[in-house]
Formats: structure tokens, sequence, C-alpha cells
């Protein structure tokens, strides 16, 4: 499979997304440039899908008790869980959640985000793509840094 592929693929995983996608892509010899343009791709690709289906997921699942169960659980835990800055900015606060590159903060939890807080579908898409764009660029520069630092032990 060629490596650019890898890097889209990789990008649209959960949790993993373009945080690792981009270092994966500079390591497979693509240059930062084109490993975050692929892994952009494959992570935006994401937001309008899950936004989509998350809605009609949770409510196909929800009528087994179980999966009920677990889908309130992790609805008390994302209300509870420091969340108040996007209650509280709406759009603007899913934008600074999702820019945010660490694990867990990115397109897929800002979908769920967006879903259990009941934003709306046009603004949630727009502040989750704009804070996957400013996630990448800031991984792109880490990454950029990493690579020449590397270069200069050489």
């Amino acid at each position: 499979m060629p490596p650019e592929l890898y890097v889209i693929l990789v990008a649209a995983l959960p949790v993993v997304e373009l945080r690792g996608a981009i270092p994966l892509g500079v390591a497979l010899g693509l240059s930062p440039g084109e490993a975050f343009l692929l892994a952009l791709l494959g992570n935006l690709l994401v937001a309008p899908v899950a936004l989509f289906l998350l809605p009609w997921a949770v409510a196909l699942l929800t009528r087994v008790p179980f999966l009920d169960k677990l889908w309130a659980a992790l609805e008390a835990r994302v209300r509870l869980k420091g969340e108040e800055q996007v209650q509280r900015l709406g759009a603007l606060g899913l934008f600074l959640f999702v820019a945010v590159p660490l694990p867990g903060t990115g397109a897929w939890s800002g979908a769920v985000l967006a879903v259990v807080l009941g934003l709306k579908g046009r603004y949630a898409l727009l502040a989750i793509s704009l804070g996957v764009l400013a996630a990448g660029l800031i991984v792109l520069l880490l990454t950029g840094g990493a690579v020449v630092g590397l270069n200069y032990l050489r």
C-alpha cells in the first residue's frame, strides 16, 4: 500500500487522527507539507460522517439496554468532565477543544461532544474542521522541528 494511503487511513482513525498521521507520513518519507495535507484530508473526512451518523447510530444502539447504559455513562462523563468551555462557548469552545493536539481531543471526540451537547450540525462541522486545521498546523510545526533537530544530530 502506498504511504499516502497509510497517512489518510491513520488520520481517519479515532484517537490517533492527524496527530499520529503527520509524523507517520514524514517517517514514511513524505515531505512534512505532503504529510500534513494528506492527514488533513483523512481527518476532515471523519467530521461530516461522524456528525451525520452518530445521532442515528446512538438512537439505534441505545435500544439495547447494555449499550444504552454505556451511552448514558459516556454522556454523563462528557457533561461532567470539564467540557464547560464547550457548553459555555458553543462552537468556539468546540474549536478550542479540537485544536489542542492531544489524544482524545480530535474530530471523533469533537463529534461526540457536539452530539451530546446538542450543537447544530453546521456550526459543529465548521468548528471541528477549523480545530483539525489548527491542530494539524501545530503538529506540523512540532514534526518539522523534530526533523530538523534529528538532522542536526547526524
